[in-house]
């Protein structure tokens, strides 16, 4: 991959992709939401109906994916890390292992969370920027907490060096050559999600629209996994939404190619990733209908107003809704709409991601963790 600048070039960040409701793939197993329904705290996650925003933005229907409280932790991560320490765990000799991994928060916290609960232990690597209560809580699960100075990516690094002995299993949630497998049972275990969805959506057409948040892209992974596996009937576009910082997705679709690009701060640290994991690109690259990038300013207003409409949502939760207003509002706006397919009677799915407990965000610059 090659390294670009972050910087962007339009007024609006914006990159659109005709055919990809076309594309198909195969689906994500069945058994991972069997496996999720049978965990202690397992129950489906809030899909709330916001019709002020449907009002604001022209469309039918505007649903919220609430992630603010998923398996007893305030992100949806915990899906990812349980089904695949479950499989990774399944395949050796049982015994006491060391989970590693690198995180801007969410991720990490629900590694140690997951070891924790298996009576196994986790050494969770953290970038700088990530803020001190999330390292806290990371820490108050009973992992080892290592701080690097550097980026995600660097963190990412560290972690997989730790992770190169005989008692330890490295659990991240982005693939790299030669690391694909778990990365794999991550991206399967944010699959229940989606299936979530599909059932509270029961009855109702739809959804025309899911607005999901990018980092690495496991997530988008599985969302276009989920959509683009259906065998025949109605297809949703699907639009990614990442920080101006790190638009790792919007530039490598314009650039036709995997890209890495530099990255800087924001609140939306969870989406502070400068490098897609290798099988989350294939997707993206053939199954998104269009990418957006946001501000930091365009998330904290997206926040907020979720948090009026009594939705708790951190900055990375937000970034959808952000995402969703910039592409349906301001010049070339019936343009951005058309390349979605929207129209007055469309119903739209936002993935927030986590709730305003997993980030004690600020709008002061100041990098927390998503």
């Amino acid at each position: 991959m090659s390294e670009i600048p972050a910087a962007l070039h339009d007024d609006l960040p914006w990159v659109a992709r005709p055919g990809a409701r076309a594309w198909r793939c195969d689906p994500a197993p069945t058994d991972v939401r069997a496996f999720h329904t049978a965990l202690p705290d397992y129950a489906p996650t809030p899909l709330t109906e916001l019709p002020d925003l449907a009002a604001e933005l022209a469309v039918g229907r505007v649903f919220v994916k609430d992630e603010s409280s998923r398996l007893g932790l305030p992100a949806f991560k915990a899906l990812g890390a349980s089904w695949a320490v479950h499989r990774a765990l399944a395949g050796r000799p049982r015994g006491t292992v060391t989970l590693v991994t690198a995180t801007d928060g969410n991720h990490g916290r629900a590694v140690a969370r997951t070891a924790r609960t298996l009576g196994q232990r986790a050494h969770v690597v953290v970038p700088s920027g990530v803020h001190p209560s999330a390292v806290a809580a990371i820490a108050a699960e009973g992992a080892e907490v290592t701080e690097v100075t550097g980026s995600y990516d660097d963190a990412v690094r560290h972690a997989a060096e730790r992770a190169a002995s005989t008692d330890a299993i490295l659990v991240q949630d982005t693939a790299w050559p030669g690391y694909e497998t778990i990365p794999a049972w991550i991206s399967e275990g944010y699959s229940t999600l989606c299936a979530e969805v599909d059932e509270q959506l029961a009855g109702l057409a739809g959804p025309d629209l899911v607005v999901v948040p990018v980092g690495v892209g496991s997530l988008a992974q599985a969302v276009v996994t989920h959509y683009r596996s259906r065998p025949s009937g109605h297809a949703p576009a699907l639009l990614s939404v990442e920080p101006v910082t790190a638009a790792c997705v919007l530039e490598s679709l314009r650039r036709g190619g995997p890209v890495t690009v530099e990255t800087g701060g924001t609140i939306m640290a969870g989406l502070n990733c400068g490098t897609l994991s290798t099988l989350a690109w294939p997707c993206l690259s053939a199954g998104l209908d269009a990418a957006v990038a946001v501000r930091d300013a365009d998330s904290a207003r997206a926040a907020a107003r979720l948090a009026a409409l009594g939705v708790s949502s951190g900055p990375c939760g937000a970034a959808p809704l952000a995402g969703l207003r910039a592409a349906l509002t301001g010049p070339g706006a019936d343009t951005r709409r058309a390349a979605l397919g929207l129209g007055p009677d469309s119903v739209v799915v936002l993935l927030s991601t986590e709730g305003g407990a997993a980030n004690p965000h600020t709008t002061t610059g100041h990098d927390p963790a998503c």
